[in-house]
Formats: structure tokens, C-alpha cells, sequence
């Protein structure tokens, strides 16, 4: 006997549904079927639908679909993932057939239905039907465009259309029914119509759904209807769903839905009879549940993860590292024989049932479907699923403990003190003040009864880590500073609550950058980047690769500008905190900051360009070229640095550009260059992202923003200054066509390299550095940039021995110590790196002192074993850098 001929045997004799389709289909798709021609027989059940008897038809569809779709799966012909996806096929079409025909009896053509989608969500929504299911819709509508009787509204002509869609689907005829239709997904099913508007959808969606509905819309998609509608609503709550930060607060809503669920269907534990296969311990909705829970927390960040099907969500985490594989074997196998077992129960009578039979005699026809001799044997190979399920999931579940054990600090303020002096906190009267200030609901990050309970939960290990040891008081303080300044809680605090070594890391930013603390006391979302750490740019390839393509024209640059804000915030967030913990070298974390402000200025400048193109064509044999100078031409910005940019342009500045609204080659590079500039220095609604300092450019701040190329190289040759030129050592062209600045670089080179007196350049310069002395002198000892001996100094020193030498050097400080002042490279290094630290344990203040917690920084950051070490190397690097100086100019300094 073949495997069809023994499927179908077994359906006869432990099926009572199967058994009757089989008689039922004799003369329809039933010999297509014993042939094993699954796929003909499912494409002739489908070809039923007809419009002159919409509901026998249906039925009659669902008839032979049901006898295809049961033998292939019993025959082993079809995979689960196929089996379900051929079911989900069926009811995609019995719903798009149905709409029809309630519009038809409506007088409404097919190709005029307009203003109605229908959703569909749960398995449907991710092709995962049940041999025996509901499908879960929702169904949005526009009475602006809805076609309707005359004497209607839309909202009401939008409620018949649905419930004659549900009539034709759901009810029990002599033939049957077709599919079970729910509707009880949308926003308050007892008190809205079965047909939602689309505004108001959109704006619960937005603004009030709760966590398992987000859950509910990672299987959403559009099954019938108006698909463009349905599309646009997707689009709009896209956000809702996948949310950019990471979402520890759906764990918690989940852990808290499951233990309800475990309650609820709790009274048979373990597999046997009774036991619900869908919501008992280990069943498939806790695997559904676990993967639903790492797409919430991190699908938002990671679009690869946003699979709406069970097994491809869990292949998917696993790929990217969120889970183990081990792990998403375990489940996915689970998964596939819970799920066959499931069917096999619903195979029997057609009802969507999960538990299993307690009669012996109905489980031993479910074992006999199964092709297995004893329910026994059902038993040994369903329990080792059920238990390596439990585990993960409770796993999962355990990253938040309950409630009512987590430890807490008192509630009344004179035993917080006590609790404050035995947990040894610098300042017990501070801490009870505190507290008692945080307890009274002022602070915006404490007053959701969410972010209440979670911040209660993580403040006791917080204290501890923040107001211990000599910087406790400081700590405490800060502290403070930082709750009042969050203008959220509920996602950071059920973040920390996750991950209790978060807290240990918010207490050395607070300890030792505040400037970190700053950062994310304004931007609380910043924190996921401690957990999700972008791994480091190798060049600007790289950091291009992670920003998204410039919109295409037309399309709005906002959300552009706003993903360009918030990928450089976290990348430069990361950068710090690797700085403090010792990850990276200052070295390494000035180069990358320049290669991701290069990256910036690249997309930016293609995004702005695309739009103005659109507008006002192109200049023929013309390109805006950006050229890189101080610290960004040099590879070696700060956490604080400005961009030193110069613009210009290549070709004929007579030209006019080819555009529907044509402009001459002068003004339209200098508007195109005002956008760039915007598109980098304007806040939005992410913040800023650099400030951008352009007065390096020909005549300064009183010359024009963006110049041809001919007119820079004839200034700079004819006009500049000597320390005009002097800057153009640390210049590169870092955007624009790669033959525009091949150009550019080419005028540089001419520049750099003409011949030049020696002393009248020593001379010049030293003017200039007297000048900027008087102007604008050293705060202190640690104000290593402008401070006698510091890197001003080297940046002198490098640029008059290379213009003196004639050679063109690189722009690179560090590479061009070696080249013409190779004494002073280990001397910059220690300087360069020192500076990146203090940029980020001090504020902007050049006046700032760094205190001891900060000091403490720069010692483990710069390698050193105490302060005094510290001290003597930037006392050793200044000497270096002084006895250069007089080598280089004749004078002391």
C-alpha cells in the first residue's frame, strides 16, 4: 500500500470528517487526490467560487480543499509549513470571494470596491492556518471614498458589508461552514462596530494599543479589499509595532499574559488527557510567544527579525544572534510536531479543539491518525517537546522577577535613612530627601504606575552602585539630576529591571561623564546600545552601508535628516562608553568619529542634491565637492568637534544649470551648498546633529558660502594668508564625484607644494600664534590643545616644516609627524588621545577642571598607573613639543 492509499485508510477509519468528504468528493477532487495530484486537486477546489451561489459554493470549495490539504499532510507529501500555507491560501481567497459577493448584492462591481480592506492577522496573517481554525480579521474603512446606497452612511453601509462577509463565511449551512470568522481583535469589540474608520484606527493604534496588540500586528497583513488602503494603515502603525528602541516593557506585558494564560488552562500540567496542546505549559503558544517577545525587543532595530511566520521568526533570531541556534532547534521542532498534533485533533470532527480527548477510545483513533500503534507512544514523543519548551520560556520569563520579591527601599523616610547608612551610601540624609522627592510623582520618568513599579524594583541595586565609596555624594547628586531630566520611565526603567548590570554602567556614567549622562538623560533610548552594540566602522564604506540610500525625488529628506541624528547619537553614545570602560583607544575613537561625520556628510550631501536636482537640473561638467579641514580633515575629530568644511565647485562658474528652473553655476552651488550645511547643523525633532564652521572659506565669513574651484586655488595662491594655507595642510575633499575631487586635490597639491621663503613663513606664523595666544590663551594646565607645548603647537610645527619642505603632506596629524616632525609623534599621540578623553569628562567650558572621578578616567583611559603618572607624561610631551618649537622656529615659546 502507497502512503496516499494508507492515508487515506487511516482517515476512513479514525477521521469522521475525513471519512465523509472522502464519500462526499467521490466525483470531485477525490480521485485527483488518490492519484497524489495534491496541488490539481487544490487549484479545482479553488476554481469553485461562483458568483450566481456564493455561500454553496464556498462551502463547496472548503470541501475539497480540506480532503487535499488532510491527505498530503497525512501522506507526509506535504511539510507543515506547506500544508499551512495552502490553507491560508484557501482562506485568503474564500475571504476575497465573499467581500465580492457582499458587494455585489450591493450593486458594486468588483473593480469598483474601493474604501474597505480587510485584515488579516493571528495565523492567517502569517500563513500559518490551522486545518481547523478561525481567522482573525480586521477591517478598516474610508467614508470618503466607500461606495454606498443612497440612503446609507458609510459607517453603516461598512458594518452590512461585514457582517454579510462573516454570514457567507461562518454560518452553518446544510453544507457546512467555510471558516470561522473573529473580529474581536479590534480596539473594544463590545463597544465599536465590526468596521473601524481609518482615522480613528490609526490614531488608537498610535497612541493607546496595548502590547499584545502590537504582538497581534507582526502577523498583520491585507487579504482583501482596498490593498493600497490597507497598505497605507500598515505604513502609518508601522512604528507602533516596531518601535527603534528596545522594548524590555513587552517582555514584562507578556510574562504577565502568560502567567494568566498558565493559570487559566493550569489544571492539567503535564501532556495527557485534557491537556490544551495550544495554551498548556510548553504548548505552542508559549513558543509563539517566546519569538513574538525577542521580535518586539528587537525587531524595531533589526528589520531582518520582523518574520511573521513562527518557524522563519525563530530561524531569523537565531541567524542574527538573539537566540541560540541549540535554541531555535529545540523550538522549531516542537513547534512542527505540536502543531501536526494539533491538526490531527481538528482532522477528526472539523472543530478547532487543542485539548486532547479524554474518552481512551478518541485517543487512541487521534494515535491511530497519527500512524502510531499506542497513545502511549504519542505521549513518549510529545512530553521531551513540552519540557525543553518550558524551560526556554521560563527562562525568557525569569528576566523580570515577580513583584512582590524584588527588594525594596522602605517606604517610610526615616527607615530609607537607615536602610540608606546599612547599605554604607556616602550620604543617607541625602538619599532619604531624594527619594522622597522621586516618591512624590514630580519627576515625569515616575509618574506611570508602570514605570513606578520597575524604577522601585531597580532602585535599590541602583543606589548601591551610584552612592557608594568617595564619589557617593557626587553620585547621588547626579543621580537626581538625571531622574529629573528623563522625560520618560517605563521603557528605561523595565530596561535597567532586565538588565541589572545596566545599572552598574549608568552609575559610572554618572560618576564619570556627566557629559554621557547628559546624553542620555535626553535621549533615554540611548541605553540599548549598552546591550546592542554596533560594531565598529572599519571605513566609510561601512558607516555608509549602515544609513539608509538618499530619498529619491520627491520623496521628504526629514526622515532622512532624523535617521542620520539618531544613528550618529548612538554610535557616538557607544564610542564614549567604550572610552570609559577601556574597549578602545582614544586613537581609534577619533578616527571613527571622523569616519562616520564623513559618512554623514556624503549621504547628506546626495540626499539635498537629489531634491535640488529635481528642481533645477544639473550644472554640465560641474560638482559640488566638500573638503574636509581642522580635526575632520585630519581623522581625528572629539566627542565635542565642530566640522571645518569649505565648499567649492568644479567646471565653467559662466555655466547654467539644465533644470526646469535653471540657475547660474554660482547661485545654484551656493543654494545647494546652504542646504548641506542646514541638512548637518539644523535641529529636528532628533536633536542636532554637528556644528558646521565654514569660515576656513576664501574671504571668511564675508566670502561666498561655495566658490568655483578656480577662484579658491586663485586666492589661496594670490590673496591668502599664511595661516589660511597653513590650514590647508589638514584639508581633503571628503564628498562629492570621485573625478571632481580628484580635481580638487590635484589644486590642493599645486598649493601645497609651491615654493616658499622659509623665513618669511617662520615669521608669519609666529605672528599668527602670538596673536591667538593674546586672543584666545590656555585655560589651565589641562587645556592641551592651546596650552604652550600642546597640539596647537604640533599642528604649527607640522605645517611650516611641510609648506617649508614643499612636500604635500597628509592631512592626517599623525601620519604627518612622521613624515616631517617623526620626534613628536608619540608626543601628539599622548596629547590627541588625552583630548578625546577630556571631551568627554568635561563639559564645553574650556574652564573646567576635571575632578577626581574624572581623573581617575584619564589615567585608566591614557594607560597610566596613577595621576602623578599622569602629570609627568604631559609635563615630558610638552618639553618634546617646546624643544620642537624652537628647532623649528629659532625662538623659545
Amino acid at each position: 500500500m502507497n502512503a496516499v492509499a494508507e492515508a487515506l485508510e487511516r482517515a476512513e477509519r479514525h477521521a469522521p470528517y475525513l471519512k465523509a468528504l472522502i464519500r462526499r468528493e467521490a466525483e470531485g477532487v477525490g480521485p485527483l487526490v488518490a492519484d497524489g495530484r495534491f496541488d490539481a486537486a487544490l487549484a479545482a477546489a479553488l476554481g469553485r467560487h461562483d458568483p450566481a451561489r456564493p455561500g454553496a459554493s464556498l462551502r463547496s470549495a472548503k470541501a475539497g480543499v480540506h480532503l487535499a490539504v488532510a491527505v498530503a499532510d497525512l501522506s507526509g507529501a506535504w511539510s507543515l509549513e506547506r500544508v499551512t500555507a495552502a490553507l491560508s491560501r484557501a482562506a485568503d481567497q474564500a475571504i476575497a470571494f465573499a467581500l465580492q459577493a457582499a458587494f455585489a448584492e450591493r450593486g458594486v462591481e468588483p473593480a469598483a470596491i474601493q474604501g474597505l480592506a480587510v485584515l488579516g492577522l493571528g495565523k492567517l496573517g502569517s500563513r500559518e492556518l490551522n486545518f481547523s481554525s478561525d481567522v482573525d480579521l480586521i477591517v478598516l474603512h474610508d467614508p470618503a471614498v466607500l461606495p454606498c446606497l443612497r440612503s446609507e452612511e458609510p459607517d453603516e453601509a461598512a458594518v452590512r458589508v461585514v457582517r454579510r462577509l462573516a454570514a457567507l463565511l461562518s454560518e452553518r449551512t446544510p453544507d457546512g461552514y467555510v471558516w470561522r470568522v473573529d473580529l474581536r481583535l479590534r480596539p473594544d469589540p463590545d463597544a465599536t462596530p465590526p468596521s473601524l474608520r481609518l482615522g480613528a484606527a490609526e490614531t488608537y493604534y498610535q497612541s493607546q494599543a496595548m502590547t499584545w496588540e502590537r504582538a497581534a500586528f507582526i502577523r498583520a497583513r491585507v487579504v482583501a479589499g482596498d490593498r493600497a488602503l490597507g497598505e497605507r494603515f500598515l505604513a502609518a502603525i508601522r512604528p507602533f509595532v516596531w518601535r527603534r528602541s528596545l522594548d524590555y516593557s513587552a517582555l514584562a506585558e507578556i510574562r504577565e499574559v502568560s502567567f494568566r494564560i498558565r493559570d487559566h488552562h493550569g489544571d492539567v500540567e503535564r501532556f495527557g488527557p485534557g491537556f490544551d496542546l495550544k495554551r498548556g505549559r510548553g504548548g505552542i503558544r508559549e513558543i509563539e510567544f517566546f519569538a513574538q517577545a525577542h521580535q518586539l525587543i528587537f525587531g524595531g532595530r533589526e528589520p531582518a527579525l520582523q518574520a511573521p511566520a513562527t518557524l522563519d521568526a525563530l530561524a531569523a533570531l537565531a541567524a542574527h544572534g538573539r537566540i541560540t541556534a541549540v535554541d531555535a532547534q529545540a523550538l522549531a521542532a516542537a513547534y512542527r510536531w505540536l502543531r501536526t498534533l494539533e491538526h490531527r485533533l481538528q482532522m477528526r470532527a472539523d472543530q478547532q479543539t487543542h485539548a486532547i480527548p479524554k474518552p481512551a477510545a478518541e485517543r487512541r483513533a487521534l494515535a491511530g491518525l497519527l500512524g502510531v500503534a499506542q497513545w502511549r507512544e504519542v505521549a513518549r514523543r510529545t512530553e521531551p517537546h513540552l519540557r525543553r519548551v518550558a524551560r526556554r520560556y521560563d527562562r525568557l520569563l525569569a528576566g523580570t522577577e515577580p513583584q512582590e520579591r524584588a527588594e525594596r527601599v522602605p517606604a517610610e523616610p526615616s527607615d530609607v535613612e537607615r536602610w540608606a547608612q546599612a547599605e554604607r551610601l556616602a550620604d543617607p540624609e541625602l538619599f532619604a530627601r531624594s527619594v522622597a522627592a522621586w516618591r512624590s510623582g514630580r519627576p515625569r520618568s515616575l509618574r506611570a504606575p508602570e514605570a513606578v513599579m520597575a524604577f522601585e524594583a531597580v532602585l535599590p541595586q541602583l543606589a548601591r552602585a551610584v552612592g557608594r565609596g568617595r564619589h557617593g555624594r557626587a553620585g547621588l547628586v547626579r543621580l537626581d539630576s538625571f531622574i529629573q531630566a528623563l522625560p520618560s520611565g517605563v521603557q528605561f526603567w523595565r530596561l535597567l529591571l532586565a538588565h541589572p548590570p545596566l545599572a552598574r554602567t549608568l552609575a559610572r556614567l554618572l560618576g564619570e561623564t556627566p557629559v554621557l549622562a547628559d546624553q542620555l538623560a535626553r535621549r533615554p533610548e540611548l541605553i540599548d546600545v549598552v546591550i546592542d552594540p554596533p560594531p565598529p566602522l572599519a571605513d566609510v564604506a561601512a558607516a555608509l552601508a549602515e544609513l539608509p540610500p538618499a530619498p529619491a525625488s520627491g520623496e521628504p529628506l526629514e526622515p532622512l535628516l532624523d535617521r542620520v541624528r539618531r544613528w550618529s547619537a548612538e554610535r557616538r553614545f557607544r564610542l564614549g562608553l567604550d572610552l570609559i570602560e577601556g574597549r578602545r583607544r582614544p586613537l581609534e575613537v577619533a578616527r571613527e568619529l571622523s569616519l562616520m561625520a564623513e559618512a554623514a556628510v556624503v549621504r547628506l550631501l546626495e540626499a539635498v542634491t537629489h531634491a535640488f536636482v529635481a528642481r533645477h537640473g544639473r550644472v554640465p561638467r560641474s560638482e559640488l565637492v566638500v573638503l574636509g579641514l581642522g580635526r575632520l580633515g585630519g581623522q581625528a575629530l572629539t566627542p565635542q568637534s565642530d566640522l571645518d568644511l569649505v565648499l567649492v565647485f568644479t567646471g565653467d562658474f559662466r555655466a547654467t544649470s539644465d533644470g526646469p528652473q535653471p540657475l547660474g553655476a554660482s547661485v545654484y552651488f551656493n543654494r545647494l551648498g546652504q542646504r548641506l550645511v542646514a541638512a548637518l547643523s539644523a535641529p529636528t525633532a532628533e536633536g542636532p546633529l554637528y556644528a558646521v564652521d565654514t569660515r576656513l572659506r576664501p574671504q571668511g565669513a564675508q566670502g561666498l558660502l561655495v566658490v568655483s574651484l578656480e577662484s579658491f586655488e586663485a586666492y589661496q595662491r594670490d590673496e591668502a594668508e599664511t595661516w589660511e594655507t597653513m590650514a590647508l595642510t589638514r584639508a581633503r575633499a571628503i564628498a562629492g564625484a570621485p573625478w571632481a575631487r580628484d580635481e580638487v586635490e590635484a589644486a590642493l597639491a599645486r598649493l601645497l607644494t609651491r615654493p616658499r621663503d622659509p623665513a618669511e613663513l617662520r615669521a608669519r606664523a609666529l605672528d599668527m600664534r602670538r596673536y591667538m595666544e593674546a586672543h584666545k590663551p590656555a585655560a589651565g594646565p589641562w587645556d592641551v590643545k592651546l596650552v604652550k607645548g600642546g597640539l596647537v603647537d604640533i599642528e604649527f610645527i607640522v605645517a611650516v616644516r611641510a609648506l617649508a619642505s614643499g612636500r604635500r603632506v597628509s592631512p592626517d596629524l599623525d601620519r604627518a609627524t612622521a613624515e616631517v616632525a617623526p620626534e613628536l609623534r608619540a608626543p601628539h599621540a599622548f596629547l590627541m588621545g588625552l583630548l578625546v578623553l577630556l571631551r568627554l569628562v568635561l563639559p564645553a567650558d574650556r574652564t573646567a577642571r576635571p575632578d577626581r572621578a574624572a581623573l581617575e578616567l584619564l589615567v585608566r583611559g591614557c594607560g597610566k598607573k596613577g595621576v602623578r603618572d599622569l602629570k609627568a607624561e604631559l609635563d615630558q610631551a610638552r618639553r618634546a613639543v617646546l624643544e620642537a618649537w624652537g628647532e623649528t622656529f629659532g625662538v623659545r615659546r
